[in-house]
């Protein structure tokens, strides 16, 4: 992939201009507001993140979504790790070898725990399709150990496509002050950094209209489900439409500004008749929208908490805190109804 600039330089950001006319850039919006703004993040995501997996720990995989949550929670954890690593490199704190490591292994990482949170993302969608939508069928796709099974092969993937990055970023090095990233890479790199960087973001675009499409139905569904109840059929579908779309609106937060903005942002590295304004101005964009990537560590657990109920039971009983538990099965009479509602609990 093309993984931006900053301390994930992996876009050649300056090969292409001019070498007598270097842009000038704002040094107090890319080492020093973005790297203070990314240890918040750090020190907010690494504590959300590990009593999220303190609690996950104590809930059973019995069920396919609460597999995928947990997935996430390693993503998101183990993306969390790479942030230290992107304040020293952009702030200038640490010695020009961390440059070299984020180019070579931190962005990789960074990345692919990225998009397999995205991945996860679309799998639980397309699971809560398939029980509120098609409740009476079933399939060997809603058992826990294709569940697993499917974790490990995203995984598998997401790592195919991304650790050649890290072993064609080969090229040695001297001390330097300031590393491109695009630099360290070999022919070949540059090509499959090109190639993954084109895959990856066509797995997010179809992973954003698959969520797109899986939740208008779940929405349609829930809520002629809920048109045929007598009590509190209002109150039930205001908080099932909630839960729906409090996943929509952080991914669609998170994810969707950075894969607009890396469009305009590579184009302007790989074309010349840009001016050094633009591509100033086209940089901070792509950064800032990748720190809103990046705070999705901080925004899934408060999912978590809201929309599994399962999390939220063993948290209150690990803290020893009452939390009020959700009544809403009442309103549903038939077996069908109970089946809906149970399932948009736990979206």
């Amino acid at each position: 992939m093309i993984f931006a600039s900053g301390s994930y330089k992996m876009a050649n950001s300056t090969t292409t201009e001019p070498p007598n006319q270097p842009c000038s850039r704002n040094t107090l919006i890319t080492q020093q507001i973005i790297p203070v703004l990314y240890f918040v993040v750090f020190i907010t995501g690494i504590l959300l993140n590990g009593v999220s997996g303190w609690v996950f720990f104590y809930v059973p995989s019995s069920k396919s979504f609460i597999i995928y949550l947990k997935n996430i929670v390693v993503a998101d954890f183990l993306m969390g790790l790479t942030f230290p690593f992107k304040v020293l490199g952009d702030s200038g704190l640490g010695p020009w070898q961390v440059n070299v490591f984020v180019c070579r292994v931190s962005a990789v990482i960074f990345y692919v725990n990225m998009y397999v949170s995205i991945v996860f993302f679309g799998l639980i969608s397309f699971d809560r399709y398939y029980k509120i939508v098609k409740p009476l069928l079933t399939s060997i796709v809603q058992s826990v150990n294709y569940s697993k099974l499917l974790s490990v092969v995203v995984w598998m993937l997401m790592l195919l496509l991304a650790v050649p990055n890290i072993i064609l970023t080969n090229q040695s090095v001297k001390e330097i002050t300031k590393v491109q990233c695009m630099e360290l890479k070999n022919e070949l790199g540059r090509k499959w950094h090109k190639a993954s960087n084109y895959v990856f973001v066509s797995i997010f675009w179809v992973v954003f209209l698959l969520l797109i499409i899986f939740y208008t139905a779940i929405t349609r569904k829930i809520f002629k489900s809920h048109l045929k109840s007598r009590k509190n059929s209002i109150s039930v579908k205001r908080k099932s439409s909630r839960n729906i779309f409090s996943i929509v609106l952080v991914f669609v937060v998170c994810f969707v500004p950075y894969h607009i903005a890396r469009i305009p942002y590579t184009k302007s590295q790989t074309e010349a008749h840009y001016s050094c304004q633009s591509k100033e101005t086209l940089l901070y964009v792509k950064e800032f929208t990748l720190l809103l990537s990046a705070a999705n560590v901080c925004l899934d657990p408060v999912i978590y908490f809201f929309l599994c109920q399962p999390f939220r039971e063993v948290l209150s009983k690990k803290l020893h805190i009452s939390l009020k538990v959700q009544n809403d099965l009442d309103t549903s009479k038939t077996k069908r109804g109970n089946t809906v509602h149970e399932s948009t609990d736990t979206l």
